[in-house]
């Protein structure tokens, strides 16, 4: 339950102020009784919210899922060629979530799934700067050099690369362990970027967005975010932390596969 004027300001009717100015002017109704005293608690998904005689529509409880996503799923919805998709894993999961961005069949790792469209399109923004980090394991081992080229940036196909963090974190067998933290989503970024100096990906997995890691979960299993993850989420992509409804976890989800 949340403040009448609260309701009506995050729908868009007018700022909090001006609400309880319309509240106390006797032109807002729930469930078709008058309402003039603002601090009345309603429940936006169920109750009927008239101002000025236009119905407010019922607000969609927004769900917020962290995946640890496998190899061998495809983030889109749907596949012509019937392969796994990262929906297949969210079972007890009610209504419909979207991948934030995506992840190649190939890659794995940190996957964020919602409903909450203002907060997709802020994260995969670039201009929202919402840091990204991955590890990968390339084929060879890069010198200081180039590693140094990849930090400032590369020129793409596509144009250049803004600059980027990028440590060696491992060495040995032929190959090399880096950790690279980007701020864009373009399409196969970081498998590009290391083409682009000589080293091709063996293996990619994504740690990390903004705030949020893998901490206690396996390939394959998920969770909710709580409401603080949320607000945290929400900060680093430059948004308004004030609180959402957030979907509840059930009994049972966070399953594994």
């Amino acid at each position: 339950m949340e403040r009448l004027q609260k309701v009506m300001a995050r729908a868009g009717v007018a700022s909090r102020r001006h609400c309880e100015e319309m509240i106390a002017a006797g032109l807002v109704k729930v469930n078709g009784r008058v309402i003039t005293r603002p601090g009345v608690r309603v429940d936006p998904e169920k109750d009927r919210i008239e101002v000025a005689g236009r119905v407010l529509p019922r607000e969609e409880r927004k769900v917020y899922i962290l995946l640890n996503k496998p190899r061998g799923y495809i983030t889109t919805l749907s596949d012509p060629r019937g392969r796994r998709k990262v929906t297949d894993l969210l079972r007890g999961v009610g209504g419909r979530v979207y991948p934030v961005g995506r992840l190649d069949y190939d890659s794995e790792g940190l996957l964020l799934l919602t409903n909450d469209g203002e907060l997709t399109h802020a994260l995969t923004h670039p201009g929202h700067r919402v840091p990204k980090t991955y590890r990968v394991r390339v084929e060879g081992v890069p010198s200081p050099d180039k590693l140094a080229q990849m930090a400032r940036g590369l020129l793409l196909d596509d144009g250049p690369t803004a600059p980027a963090r990028v440590a060696l974190v491992e060495k040995g067998g032929g190959n090399a362990l880096l950790e690279i933290t980007i701020h864009e989503g373009r399409n196969r970024q970081v498998r590009r970027m290391c083409d682009k100096i000589g080293h091709p990906v063996r293996r990619l997995k994504r740690t990390a967005l903004g705030p949020l890691t893998l901490q206690g979960l396996k390939p394959g299993q998920f969770r909710f975010l709580t409401p603080a993850e949320v607000a945290l989420l929400r900060r680093a992509a430059g948004l308004n932390a004030a609180p959402v409804p957030v979907s509840e976890p059930s009994p049972g989800n966070g399953q594994s596969r």
